[in-house]
């Protein structure tokens, strides 16, 4: 028996061909943010260490992806340990640890600058900002 619409079965194996790698790619999706949601960012408490961990100051340590707090302080201090060897208080540091680093440079006076730093190694991430007086 033929279907009333005889070019509707085509249309139907070709919705049904395109829509499956739609629904493995929207459950990937889905399986990925429920991995990010568990290892969310979360900001360590520094009082205390501010003025201890290398640069003038230290504003902001967090962490996500399973690094620890401890872990993040550990990687400020060679963080500024590598930037003094190469070029002083202005060096740059292009990763420690395991870590790669990326560093953004604001708010600079010709006495201090202000600056946000991310590290990350694989899935963990390390993010921190300071106060540098030059």
């Amino acid at each position: 028996m033929m279907p009333a619409f005889p070019w509707t079965r085509p249309l139907l194996v070709a919705l049904v061909c395109a829509g499956a790698p739609a629904l493995s790619v929207s459950g990937d999706a889905f399986g990925s943010a429920a991995r990010h949601t568990a290892s969310a960012a979360k900001a360590c408490n520094i009082s205390g260490h501010e003025e201890s961990l290398g640069p003038t100051y230290v504003t902001y340590i967090g962490v996500s992806g399973g690094a620890t707090c401890s872990e993040a302080m550990r990687l400020v201090r060679a963080y500024y340990r590598c930037r003094i060897k190469h070029g002083g208080v202005t060096g740059h540091c292009s990763g420690v640890e395991g870590f790669r680093c990326t560093e953004n440079r604001y708010a600079a006076i010709a006495v201090q600058y202000d600056a946000r730093v991310l590290c990350i190694r694989g899935r963990e991430s390390i993010r921190h900002n300071y106060t540098q007086f030059t």
